[in-house]
Protein backbone atom coordinates (compact mmCIF):
# COMPACT_ATOMS: atom_id res chain seq x y z
CA UNK A 1 0.00 0.00 0.00
CA UNK A 2 1.73 3.57 -1.31
CA UNK A 3 1.84 6.21 2.22
CA UNK A 4 1.71 9.70 2.52
CA UNK A 5 3.87 11.00 4.98
CA UNK A 6 3.04 14.40 6.92
CA UNK A 7 5.77 16.55 7.66
CA UNK A 8 6.41 20.16 8.69
CA UNK A 9 8.10 21.72 11.63
CA UNK A 10 7.65 20.62 15.15
CA UNK A 11 3.87 22.37 16.43
CA UNK A 12 2.68 23.00 13.52
CA UNK A 13 -0.28 20.82 14.05
CA UNK A 14 1.29 17.36 12.19
CA UNK A 15 0.00 14.79 14.89
CA UNK A 16 -3.51 16.23 15.39
CA UNK A 17 -3.54 16.11 11.53
CA UNK A 18 -2.88 12.71 11.51
CA UNK A 19 -5.35 11.45 14.27
CA UNK A 20 -8.31 13.18 12.37
CA UNK A 21 -7.53 11.65 9.25
CA UNK A 22 -6.85 8.30 11.08
CA UNK A 23 -10.09 8.93 13.21
CA UNK A 24 -7.80 7.57 15.89
CA UNK A 25 -5.59 8.95 19.08
CA UNK A 26 -2.89 7.13 17.85
CA UNK A 27 -0.44 10.30 17.75
CA UNK A 28 0.48 12.26 20.91
CA UNK A 29 -0.44 15.81 20.45
CA UNK A 30 1.28 18.37 22.49
CA UNK A 31 2.75 22.02 22.90
CA UNK A 32 6.30 21.00 22.57
CA UNK A 33 8.99 19.93 19.81
CA UNK A 34 9.70 16.60 18.96
CA UNK A 35 6.56 15.39 20.19
CA UNK A 36 6.32 12.97 17.88
CA UNK A 37 9.61 10.46 17.95
CA UNK A 38 8.78 7.24 16.21
CA UNK A 39 6.08 7.79 13.04
CA UNK A 40 2.86 6.56 13.51
CA UNK A 41 1.22 4.84 10.78
CA UNK A 42 -2.32 4.39 9.72
CA UNK A 43 -4.55 2.92 7.19
CA UNK A 44 -7.19 5.90 6.09
CA UNK A 45 -10.78 5.32 3.89
CA UNK A 46 -10.32 7.32 0.70
CA UNK A 47 -14.03 8.96 0.69
CA UNK A 48 -15.68 8.37 -2.31
CA UNK A 49 -19.76 9.41 -2.59
CA UNK A 50 -20.04 7.05 -5.69
CA UNK A 51 -19.51 3.77 -3.67
CA UNK A 52 -23.50 5.01 -2.31
CA UNK A 53 -24.56 5.20 -5.17
CA UNK A 54 -23.79 1.70 -6.47
CA UNK A 55 -24.39 0.37 -3.50
CA UNK A 56 -28.66 1.14 -3.59
CA UNK A 57 -27.69 -0.24 -7.38
CA UNK A 58 -26.13 -3.31 -6.51
CA UNK A 59 -28.80 -3.81 -3.43
CA UNK A 60 -25.90 -4.28 -1.03
CA UNK A 61 -25.19 -2.74 2.35
CA UNK A 62 -21.66 -3.45 2.13
CA UNK A 63 -19.00 -0.82 0.86
CA UNK A 64 -15.55 -0.93 1.21
CA UNK A 65 -13.77 1.76 -0.10
CA UNK A 66 -10.38 2.20 -1.07
CA UNK A 67 -7.61 2.91 1.38
CA UNK A 68 -3.95 4.39 1.62
CA UNK A 69 -1.37 4.63 4.67
CA UNK A 70 -0.52 7.90 6.19
CA UNK A 71 2.45 8.07 8.01
CA UNK A 72 2.89 11.22 10.74
CA UNK A 73 6.93 11.80 10.68
CA UNK A 74 8.60 13.65 14.01
CA UNK A 75 9.32 17.87 13.52
CA UNK A 76 12.01 18.72 11.15
CA UNK A 77 14.25 21.39 12.58
CA UNK A 78 16.88 23.81 10.55
CA UNK A 79 20.04 21.91 10.15
CA UNK A 80 18.45 18.50 9.92
CA UNK A 81 20.15 17.32 6.68
CA UNK A 82 23.26 17.50 9.25
CA UNK A 83 21.79 15.99 11.79
CA UNK A 84 20.58 18.70 14.09
CA UNK A 85 17.20 17.56 16.22
CA UNK A 86 15.81 14.06 14.54
CA UNK A 87 17.02 15.30 11.13
CA UNK A 88 18.49 12.31 10.15
CA UNK A 89 15.60 10.04 11.74
CA UNK A 90 13.44 12.31 10.16
CA UNK A 91 15.22 12.00 6.43
CA UNK A 92 15.18 8.24 6.62
CA UNK A 93 11.68 7.74 7.38
CA UNK A 94 10.49 10.51 4.76
CA UNK A 95 12.60 8.74 2.34
CA UNK A 96 10.64 5.35 2.72
CA UNK A 97 7.30 7.53 1.66
CA UNK A 98 5.87 7.67 -1.82
CA UNK A 99 4.37 11.54 -1.45
CA UNK A 100 4.94 14.29 1.19
CA UNK A 101 2.07 15.82 2.65
CA UNK A 102 3.56 19.13 4.42
CA UNK A 103 1.85 20.22 7.39
CA UNK A 104 1.68 24.15 7.66
CA UNK A 105 0.52 26.54 10.23
CA UNK A 106 -1.63 29.43 8.81
CA UNK A 107 -3.41 30.67 12.70
CA UNK A 108 -2.52 32.63 15.47
CA UNK A 109 -2.16 31.63 18.80
CA UNK A 110 -0.37 32.83 21.79
CA UNK A 111 -1.03 29.66 23.95
CA UNK A 112 0.70 27.06 20.85
CA UNK A 113 5.02 27.26 21.01
CA UNK A 114 6.26 28.13 17.27
CA UNK A 115 9.90 26.89 17.56
CA UNK A 116 10.85 29.59 14.90
CA UNK A 117 9.22 32.97 17.35
CA UNK A 118 6.18 33.21 15.49
CA UNK A 119 3.85 32.33 12.09
CA UNK A 120 5.32 32.87 9.05
CA UNK A 121 4.67 29.65 6.59
CA UNK A 122 6.66 30.76 3.72
CA UNK A 123 9.49 30.87 5.39
CA UNK A 124 8.85 27.02 7.30
CA UNK A 125 8.13 26.30 3.66
CA UNK A 126 11.72 27.00 2.79
CA UNK A 127 13.02 25.59 6.46
CA UNK A 128 11.81 22.29 5.29
CA UNK A 129 12.78 22.14 1.48
CA UNK A 130 15.97 23.42 1.93
CA UNK A 131 16.78 20.63 4.63
CA UNK A 132 15.52 18.12 2.06
CA UNK A 133 16.95 20.07 -0.93
CA UNK A 134 20.61 20.26 1.19
CA UNK A 135 20.37 15.90 1.42
CA UNK A 136 19.71 15.40 -2.04
CA UNK A 137 22.67 17.50 -2.76
CA UNK A 138 24.87 15.34 -0.74
CA UNK A 139 23.13 11.94 -2.32
CA UNK A 140 23.99 13.12 -5.53
CA UNK A 141 27.10 14.27 -5.05
CA UNK A 142 28.18 10.79 -3.62
CA UNK A 143 25.70 9.34 -6.56
CA UNK A 144 27.89 11.10 -9.17
CA UNK A 145 31.43 10.06 -8.06
CA UNK A 146 30.21 6.39 -8.50
CA UNK A 147 28.79 6.80 -11.90
CA UNK A 148 31.59 8.68 -13.17
CA UNK A 149 33.72 5.85 -12.22
CA UNK A 150 31.55 3.55 -14.23
CA UNK A 151 30.88 5.62 -17.02
CA UNK A 152 34.74 5.58 -17.54
CA UNK A 153 34.53 1.53 -17.90
CA UNK A 154 31.79 2.15 -21.00
CA UNK A 155 28.93 1.89 -18.87
CA UNK A 156 25.94 3.49 -20.80
CA UNK A 157 23.26 3.55 -17.71
CA UNK A 158 26.21 4.97 -15.39
CA UNK A 159 26.53 7.56 -18.32
CA UNK A 160 22.73 8.46 -18.23
CA UNK A 161 22.95 9.19 -14.68
CA UNK A 162 25.84 11.53 -14.63
CA UNK A 163 24.15 13.50 -17.59
CA UNK A 164 21.62 13.85 -15.52
CA UNK A 165 23.28 14.18 -12.10
CA UNK A 166 25.03 17.02 -13.84
CA UNK A 167 22.06 19.29 -14.69
CA UNK A 168 20.68 18.19 -11.58
CA UNK A 169 22.85 19.47 -9.06
CA UNK A 170 23.00 22.93 -10.66
CA UNK A 171 19.30 23.26 -9.81
CA UNK A 172 19.52 21.78 -6.31
CA UNK A 173 21.93 24.27 -5.74
CA UNK A 174 19.34 27.03 -6.83
CA UNK A 175 16.94 25.86 -3.85
CA UNK A 176 14.86 24.51 -6.17
CA UNK A 177 13.28 20.88 -5.68
CA UNK A 178 14.80 17.76 -8.11
CA UNK A 179 10.64 17.24 -8.84
CA UNK A 180 10.91 21.05 -10.88
CA UNK A 181 13.48 19.82 -13.25
CA UNK A 182 12.79 19.32 -16.48
CA UNK A 183 12.99 16.50 -17.71
CA UNK A 184 12.21 13.80 -20.70
CA UNK A 185 10.60 10.44 -19.48
CA UNK A 186 13.95 9.04 -20.34
CA UNK A 187 15.64 11.12 -17.38
CA UNK A 188 12.48 10.69 -14.88
CA UNK A 189 13.02 7.37 -15.04
CA UNK A 190 17.24 7.83 -13.95
CA UNK A 191 15.72 9.96 -11.74
CA UNK A 192 13.33 8.01 -9.87
CA UNK A 193 15.89 5.49 -9.05
CA UNK A 194 18.25 8.20 -6.72
CA UNK A 195 15.52 8.26 -4.42
CA UNK A 196 15.78 12.06 -3.64
CA UNK A 197 13.19 13.23 -1.27
CA UNK A 198 12.54 16.68 -3.00
CA UNK A 199 11.54 14.58 -5.93
CA UNK A 200 8.62 13.16 -3.90
CA UNK A 201 4.92 14.53 -5.35
CA UNK A 202 4.26 17.22 -2.88
CA UNK A 203 0.27 18.07 -1.33
CA UNK A 204 0.59 21.46 0.95
CA UNK A 205 -1.89 21.61 3.92
CA UNK A 206 -2.66 24.65 4.88
CA UNK A 207 -3.64 24.56 8.80
CA UNK A 208 -6.02 27.16 9.58
CA UNK A 209 -8.29 28.26 12.97
CA UNK A 210 -11.89 26.87 13.32
CA UNK A 211 -13.21 30.20 12.16
CA UNK A 212 -11.18 30.43 9.00
CA UNK A 213 -12.97 27.57 7.73
CA UNK A 214 -16.07 29.40 6.36
CA UNK A 215 -13.84 31.46 3.87
CA UNK A 216 -9.88 29.95 4.35
CA UNK A 217 -8.83 31.96 1.09
CA UNK A 218 -9.73 35.18 3.50
CA UNK A 219 -6.49 34.02 4.98
CA UNK A 220 -3.84 35.87 4.07
CA UNK A 221 -1.79 32.83 5.31
CA UNK A 222 -3.76 30.62 3.27
CA UNK A 223 -3.16 32.93 -0.19
CA UNK A 224 0.54 33.39 0.26
CA UNK A 225 1.15 29.13 0.66
CA UNK A 226 -1.12 28.61 -2.54
CA UNK A 227 0.68 31.42 -4.27
CA UNK A 228 4.03 30.13 -3.26
CA UNK A 229 2.61 26.00 -3.56
CA UNK A 230 1.64 26.80 -7.46
CA UNK A 231 5.13 28.71 -8.42
CA UNK A 232 7.93 27.30 -6.90
CA UNK A 233 6.28 23.60 -6.72
CA UNK A 234 3.78 23.44 -9.34
CA UNK A 235 1.84 21.91 -6.09
CA UNK A 236 -1.77 22.25 -4.64
CA UNK A 237 -2.81 23.21 -1.19
CA UNK A 238 -5.57 22.20 0.92
CA UNK A 239 -7.11 23.97 3.44
CA UNK A 240 -8.04 22.41 6.98
CA UNK A 241 -8.55 22.93 10.43
CA UNK A 242 -6.78 19.79 12.31
CA UNK A 243 -7.81 21.06 15.87
CA UNK A 244 -11.75 20.86 14.55
CA UNK A 245 -11.66 17.57 12.69
CA UNK A 246 -10.15 16.30 15.77
CA UNK A 247 -13.17 17.09 18.00
CA UNK A 248 -14.81 14.98 15.50
CA UNK A 249 -12.86 11.46 16.28
CA UNK A 250 -15.43 10.59 18.99
CA UNK A 251 -18.44 11.67 17.20
CA UNK A 252 -21.13 9.80 15.20
CA UNK A 253 -21.41 10.75 11.39
CA UNK A 254 -24.86 12.80 12.07
CA UNK A 255 -23.49 14.50 15.53
CA UNK A 256 -19.90 15.17 13.80
CA UNK A 257 -22.19 17.32 10.95
CA UNK A 258 -24.19 18.78 13.49
CA UNK A 259 -20.65 20.25 15.17
CA UNK A 260 -19.08 21.30 11.70
CA UNK A 261 -23.31 23.19 11.01
CA UNK A 262 -21.80 25.45 14.20
CA UNK A 263 -19.12 26.55 12.17
CA UNK A 264 -21.55 27.16 8.79
CA UNK A 265 -19.19 24.44 6.95
CA UNK A 266 -20.17 20.84 6.16
CA UNK A 267 -16.52 19.41 5.82
CA UNK A 268 -12.92 20.55 7.77
CA UNK A 269 -11.28 19.85 4.55
CA UNK A 270 -9.90 16.29 5.81
CA UNK A 271 -11.80 14.07 3.31
CA UNK A 272 -10.65 16.91 0.49
CA UNK A 273 -7.16 16.30 1.65
CA UNK A 274 -7.36 12.02 1.56
CA UNK A 275 -8.69 12.64 -1.36
CA UNK A 276 -6.06 14.80 -2.81
CA UNK A 277 -3.48 12.52 -1.43
CA UNK A 278 -4.72 9.79 -3.07
CA UNK A 279 -4.42 11.41 -6.43
CA UNK A 280 -0.92 12.77 -5.59
CA UNK A 281 0.16 9.05 -5.24
CA UNK A 282 -0.74 8.68 -8.52
CA UNK A 283 -4.16 6.16 -7.95
CA UNK A 284 -7.55 5.86 -9.03
CA UNK A 285 -10.45 3.62 -8.91
CA UNK A 286 -12.43 1.04 -10.31
CA UNK A 287 -15.39 -0.73 -8.57
CA UNK A 288 -17.39 -3.87 -8.45
CA UNK A 289 -20.71 -4.25 -7.36
CA UNK A 290 -23.16 -6.59 -6.32
CA UNK A 291 -25.24 -7.98 -3.93
CA UNK A 292 -22.32 -9.27 -1.81
CA UNK A 293 -20.55 -6.07 -1.54
CA UNK A 294 -20.21 -2.30 -3.46
CA UNK A 295 -16.03 -1.94 -3.64
CA UNK A 296 -13.50 0.62 -4.68
CA UNK A 297 -10.06 -0.91 -5.86
CA UNK A 298 -6.77 0.73 -6.16
CA UNK A 299 -5.01 0.74 -9.42
CA UNK A 300 -2.40 3.48 -10.82
CA UNK A 301 -3.25 5.44 -13.79
CA UNK A 302 -2.65 3.80 -16.97
CA UNK A 303 -2.97 0.18 -15.72
CA UNK A 304 -4.35 -2.83 -18.21
CA UNK A 305 -7.61 -4.83 -17.53
CA UNK A 306 -5.20 -7.86 -16.59
CA UNK A 307 -3.01 -5.75 -14.06
CA UNK A 308 -5.94 -4.10 -12.71
CA UNK A 309 -7.60 -7.79 -12.33
CA UNK A 310 -4.75 -8.58 -10.11
CA UNK A 311 -5.60 -5.74 -7.63
CA UNK A 312 -8.65 -8.26 -6.69
CA UNK A 313 -6.44 -11.71 -7.02
CA UNK A 314 -3.02 -12.54 -9.04
CA UNK A 315 -5.65 -15.58 -9.99
CA UNK A 316 -7.40 -12.93 -11.87
CA UNK A 317 -4.47 -11.79 -13.95
CA UNK A 318 -3.29 -15.05 -14.70
CA UNK A 319 -6.41 -16.23 -16.47
CA UNK A 320 -7.61 -13.41 -17.87
CA UNK A 321 -10.08 -13.81 -20.73
CA UNK A 322 -12.21 -10.44 -20.96
CA UNK A 323 -13.21 -7.49 -18.54
CA UNK A 324 -17.10 -6.54 -18.97
CA UNK A 325 -16.84 -2.73 -18.56
CA UNK A 326 -19.37 0.20 -17.83
CA UNK A 327 -18.20 3.86 -16.86
CA UNK A 328 -20.12 4.81 -13.12
CA UNK A 329 -21.88 7.59 -15.17
CA UNK A 330 -23.43 4.89 -18.09
CA UNK A 331 -24.38 2.62 -15.39
CA UNK A 332 -25.82 5.68 -12.92
CA UNK A 333 -28.09 6.91 -15.73
CA UNK A 334 -29.30 3.57 -16.71
CA UNK A 335 -30.40 3.36 -13.41
CA UNK A 336 -29.56 -0.87 -13.14
CA UNK A 337 -27.57 -3.01 -14.31
CA UNK A 338 -29.59 -4.69 -16.38
CA UNK A 339 -30.87 -1.56 -18.08
CA UNK A 340 -27.13 -0.69 -18.70
CA UNK A 341 -26.95 -4.41 -20.25
CA UNK A 342 -30.31 -3.39 -22.39
CA UNK A 343 -28.88 -0.27 -23.35
CA UNK A 344 -25.56 -1.25 -24.44
CA UNK A 345 -23.62 0.35 -22.14
CA UNK A 346 -21.26 -2.78 -20.75
CA UNK A 347 -18.42 -3.67 -23.30
CA UNK A 348 -16.31 -6.23 -23.44
CA UNK A 349 -12.22 -5.46 -23.58
CA UNK A 350 -9.35 -7.67 -23.53
CA UNK A 351 -5.70 -7.29 -22.47
CA UNK A 352 -4.94 -3.88 -23.99
CA UNK A 353 -7.80 -2.10 -22.18
CA UNK A 354 -6.52 0.48 -20.11
CA UNK A 355 -8.94 0.95 -16.83
CA UNK A 356 -10.55 4.53 -16.71
CA UNK A 357 -11.52 5.60 -13.40
CA UNK A 358 -14.53 5.23 -12.11
CA UNK A 359 -15.18 1.89 -14.57
CA UNK A 360 -17.05 -0.54 -13.13
CA UNK A 361 -16.33 -3.97 -14.04
CA UNK A 362 -16.49 -7.94 -13.76
CA UNK A 363 -13.90 -9.91 -15.25
CA UNK A 364 -14.01 -13.22 -16.84
CA UNK A 365 -11.16 -15.29 -16.15
CA UNK A 366 -10.05 -18.96 -15.65
CA UNK A 367 -7.75 -20.86 -13.27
Amino acid sequence: MLQAGIVGLPNVGKSTLFNAVTRTRKAESANYPFCTIEPNVGVVQVPDERLQVLSKIANTNVIIPAAIEFKDIAGLVKGASEGEGLGNQFLANIRECDAIIQVVRCFDDDDIIHTMGGVDPIRDIEIINAELILADIASAEKKLHKSTKMARGGDKEAQAEVELIEKLIPHLNEGKPALTLPMNDDEKVVLNQFFLLSSKPTLFAANVAEDDLLDPDANPYVKKVKDYAAEHHGAECVSISARLESELIDLSEEEGKEFLSDFGVTDSGVSNLIRSAYSLLGLMTYFTAGEKEARAWTITHNTKAPQAAAAIHTDFEKGFIKAEVVSYEDLVAAGSTQAAREAGRYRLEGKDYIFQDGDVTVFRFNT
